[in-house]
């Protein structure tokens, strides 16, 4: 019987996309002056000198650990793909705990972690495929392949990281623009980032 991915995987990658996108809301109104979501980043939401920056710094914490959960519950899919998912949780864990300095300066440290985040959450799928597994039946020698889940398989694999790699390097191409779009096409990349693993989980989990 091929692997199922638990209940909590489920609920773990649920929450990701609710953490990610309500945190950002909640944390956007809750700011006194006027805060672009299309100009500013979701970082400076959590930023030293943001107004109720713990909110924000809370779901990204959440989002990271979910991002764990998820990567540990995705038994059908490659370890190696697995293993990139929570190295891009443990990221953005560290992403909360280095925020953006006051005065809407740099930080080499929130840099690097949020680089590593955003690379290993565009890359995991592509890790994540594998081939079938080979199973005898109990009545005969034959060996035949177990049926692998859409996310397994290496088209939808390799589709859904040339999406998510296509919207980084849009990501990357606005921060080194700077034309005024960083912080929609940050919350484009990292909205996908925390869909896709529900989407794998969704796709797994059916018979």
């Amino acid at each position: 019987m091929r692997e199922r991915v638990p209940w909590w995987g489920l609920v773990s990658s649920s929450a990701a996309p609710v953490l990610l996108i309500g945190g950002w809301t909640l944390a956007a109104g809750l700011q006194p002056g006027a805060f672009d979501p299309v100009a500013d980043t979701i970082s400076a939401l959590a930023g030293h000198d943001a107004e109720d920056r713990w909110v924000m710094t809370a779901a990204l914490a959440g989002l990271g650990v979910c991002h764990v959960t998820t990567a540990l519950a995705l038994r059908p899919l490659a370890r190696s793909g697995r293993v990139l998912l929570a190295v891009g949780g443990v990221a953005t864990i560290l992403v909360a705990t280095f925020p953006l300095p006051a005065g809407g300066g740099s930080s080499t440290a929130h840099t690097a972690v949020a680089g590593a985040a955003f690379c290993a959450l565009s890359l995991w799928p592509a890790l994540g495929w594998r081939r079938g597994v080979r199973a005898a039946p109990r009545s005969g020698s034959i060996r035949t392949r177990r049926p692998l889940p859409a996310p397994a398989r290496p088209a939808v694999a390799l589709g859904a990281a040339a999406v998510l790699v296509g919207l980084l390097g849009w990501f990357g191409a606005e921060l080194a623009l700077d034309d005024g779009r960083i912080g929609l096409s940050e919350r484009a990349t990292a909205g996908a980032q925390a869909l896709w693993p529900l989407v794998a989980v969704l796709l797994s989990r059916r018979r």
